[in-house]
This record gives structure tokens, C-alpha cells and sequence, in this order.
């Protein structure tokens, strides 16, 4: 039986779409996949480092692992008029050289963030104490990721989203990409196509029974927020848009890559699209 180590996030939509394969729910063809789940910087930080053979990533980070990771078109979280935000206390003004905390260097709202706030002083925490260190005064201003988007405290308010930074460098008919995942190069090209395959059949499991699925998870407590607040998360962020890039999704892509090239953060101007497993191999071996 091969082994596969996957690694993803705690965060709501993340686990909505890697535990129908969890519960059995989609045929693994002799395959047993082992998960683990970090915060997303630790995860990005994991694939520098090449820990797993499947990990979910910041679509940002993407540029620095594609010469050891293929990109997949599976498990993909944008926004489309929302996303992660700048909170900070109520009535506070921020300077121009405020301290604001993020999530992470590698992940794709700290990239977007360094364009729009060049001057900014930057410090990374996990994204579970994000909100805290902003009600308390570490920070002037925090970028709020995952379910906190949703249940931040009415103490604090939203200086700016990142959907309207990405909308101001990027156009007004691209959604945001934030994260997804990448495979191992390493791992022959048959057994990358069928670990895909199984990825992209979970996924649309997983949404085509959201609220069985959302009961089981809240039920084995594998999710911070209550029911009402988990549908609407993944009413934005684990949808028919998550199972399979589409067109506008890789123009959004290379919109993001070209942007972190233009301002020096990549080194090499690349097109998602280039990165992929090359799926037409099981097509042509099988005709």
C-alpha cells in the first residue's frame, strides 16, 4: 500500500475538503493518505523544506517550490468580493509606518499587503493570536485570515480589505487566489495523476454533502466556529469554485505572480498553467 503524507490547515475549509477521504467516503485504489494539520505559514515553511508529499500552501509561495512541487488544480480557496482584512481598534489612526501583524512572510495576504504598504513594519504570528495582539495594543493593525474574518471582536474594525488591495493592483474581474496545494515532484507521473484524481473526487464529495459532512466535523469537534458561522465560511471559501481551477482562476494566478514580479519579490515571471501535473499523460497511456 503506498503512503502519502498530506498536510493542510486547521481551518474550516481546508479539513471540509480533505476529510471525505478521512471518512472514507472516496476510493483510495490501495493508497493510504496520512494528514497532518498546521497553520498555513508552517506549511508553507514545511514545503521550503520539502516535508510533505502533498501540502496545502499559499498561493504566493508557489513561485519559490515549483521546481519541487506541481501546482494542483484541486482544493483551491479565492475570494470573489471578500477576504482576509486589515483589522485595528475602533477609531484608531494608523500611520504610515504602522506595526501590523500577519500570518506569515510566504503567505499571499503578506505579499499583497507589502505592495500596498511598502512602509508598513511587519511582524509574523500565528493567525489564531492575530486578533488579540490588535485588542491589546502589540500591534496597530492585524490582517485577519481564516474564520476570523467572520467573528472578530466588536472592538475592533476593518481598516481595509484585501479584496479591495487586490482589486486596486490587480482589476475589478479577478477573483482572489489565496491558497491551494502542490505535489511532490519526486512521486512518478501515474501515481501524481491518480493522487489528484482523488483529491479532486474528494472535494466534490465533500460539496456535494455539505451539511452531512459540516454535522460529522462539528460533531468530532474539528471546527473553532458553530454551524451557522461554518456555512457561510464555506459558502465563501469551499464551493463549486474549489474543485477544479478554471480559466478566470489561472488568469488570477499569473495576475498575482506578475504582480510579485514586478515588485521584486519573485525572480522568474511564471504562468501557473506551466506547473501543472500534466493530466493528458493518463489520457494518452490509456488510449
Amino acid at each position: 500500500m503506498n503512503k502519502i503524507l498530506v498536510g493542510h490547515s486547521p481551518d474550516a475549509d481546508d479539513i471540509f475538503m480533505y476529510y471525505a477521504i478521512k471518512f472514507g467516503w472516496v476510493d483510495l485504489n490501495k493508497t493510504q493518505f496520512d494528514n497532518i494539520a498546521l497553520d498555513i505559514e508552517t506549511l508553507n515553511q514545511a514545503t521550503l523544506k520539502g516535508v510533505y508529499d502533498i501540502c496545502a500552501i499559499s498561493f504566493a509561495l508557489y513561485p519559490f517550490v515549483k521546481d519541487d512541487f506541481a501546482l494542483l488544480k484541486t482544493a483551491v480557496s479565492f475570494g470573489n468580493g471578500y477576504g482576509p482584512k486589515v483589522v485595528k481598534q475602533k477609531g484608531k489612526k494608523l500611520k504610515r509606518n504602522f506595526k501590523v501583524a500577519l500570518s506569515g512572510q510566504y503567505t499571499t495576504n503578506a505579499l499583497l499587503f507589502k505592495i500596498k504598504y511598502p512602509e508598513a513594519r511587519i511582524t509574523y504570528m500565528n493567525f489564531l493570536d492575530i486578533e488579540q495582539a490588535v485588542l491589546d495594543g502589540t500591534v496597530d493593525a492585524g490582517v485577519l485570515i481564516h474564520e476570523s474574518i467572520l467573528t472578530y471582536a466588536q472592538d475592533l474594525e476593518v481598516e481595509i480589505e484585501l479584496w479591495d488591495i487586490w482589486q486596486e493592483l490587480a482589476g475589478k474581474d479577478l477573483p482572489l487566489p489565496l491558497g491551494g496545494m502542490c505535489l511532490r515532484r519526486s512521486i512518478p507521473l501515474n501515481k501524481a495523476i491518480e493522487y489528484e484524481n482523488i483529491l479532486i473526487k474528494a472535494v466534490k464529495v465533500a460539496n456535494d454533502n455539505k451539511i452531512l459532512l459540516s454535522k460529522m466535523l462539528l460533531e468530532r469537534d474539528l471546527i473553532r466556529v458553530d454551524y451557522d458561522t461554518l456555512q457561510t465560511y464555506l459558502n465563501l471559501y469551499a464551493n463549486d469554485d474549489s474543485i477544479e481551477l478554471s480559466d478566470i482562476q489561472y488568469k488570477a494566478l499569473n495576475k498575482l505572480y506578475a504582480l510579485g514580479y514586478e515588485h521584486g519579490f519573485y525572480d522568474d515571471l511564471i504562468k501557473s498553467q506551466d506547473y501543472l501535473i500534466p493530466s493528458e499523460y493518463q489520457e494518452l497511456r490509456d488510449s
